[in-house]
């Protein structure tokens, strides 16, 4: 099994935790954005949208990094990160949505920005758009977090997989440089955190990228 990777992508990394924690054996073949690589003919290929991660098992490809998270836990997790009964299915589901709406355009993109050039962004207007939706998505998971030891169910999955990555990168990355974005700000979150981190498995997040 291979994964095509990039090691400072909050997606990435999500593919590497949950292979960790399902104690499966893989190949990282690093992708160099940098130079283009993921713009390759040869690239195009297995990933049409020219975006790690992407996965290759034994032949069998798998792009964009939600699909690979359900794909590895039907693979090898049993019930255990992706359960199958109809209401559970769709408890960690909307988790997934959620990641690929609120987490997409608020945590990662914010992070993104931070980490680049925030007065080009507030400029034109979408540095409001960004910090809404981040605030937006911390609030949610800290309702949910309140009452709930994990996203979805009694026990850590493949939503708890896919939503912890720009949450905790955002607060690595940033806390001193957004009011309103470190998860001190927000206990639950801070101690969902430490629960994930607490997994069998668990693998650190990605260093920040050292400054130009």
């Amino acid at each position: 099994m291979k994964l095509y990777d990039l090691e400072r992508s909050g997606n990435c990394y999500k593919i590497r935790l949950l292979l960790s924690c399902l104690g499966v054996a893989y190949e990282r073949v690093a992708v160099n954005i940098d130079k283009g690589e993921q713009k390759t003919e040869a690239f195009l290929r297995i990933s049409p949208r020219g975006q790690v991660p992407v996965l290759d098992d034994n032949g069998k490809i798998v792009w964009d990094s939600t699909a690979i998270l359900v794909y590895l836990a039907r693979r090898f997790g049993g019930e255990t990160w992706l359960p199958g009964e109809p209401l559970a299915m769709a408890h960690v589901m909307q988790w997934l949505a959620f990641e690929q709406n609120e987490g997409r355009y608020g945590t990662s993109r914010a992070r993104a920005m931070l980490l680049k050039m925030q007065s080009e962004f507030a400029r034109t207007g979408q540095w409001d758009e960004i910090a809404r939706y981040t605030r937006v998505a911390l609030q949610t998971l800290e309702g949910r977090l309140k009452n709930h030891a994990w996203l979805a169910g009694d026990r850590a999955t493949i939503a708890d997989i896919a939503c912890y990555p720009y949450t905790a990168l955002l607060d690595q990355d940033t806390a001193a440089l957004a009011e309103g974005f470190s998860v001190a700000d927000y206990p639950a979150i801070r101690a969902w955190f430490g629960r994930i981190e607490a997994l069998p498995g668990y693998i650190a997040l990605p260093r920040r990228p050292a400054p130009a």
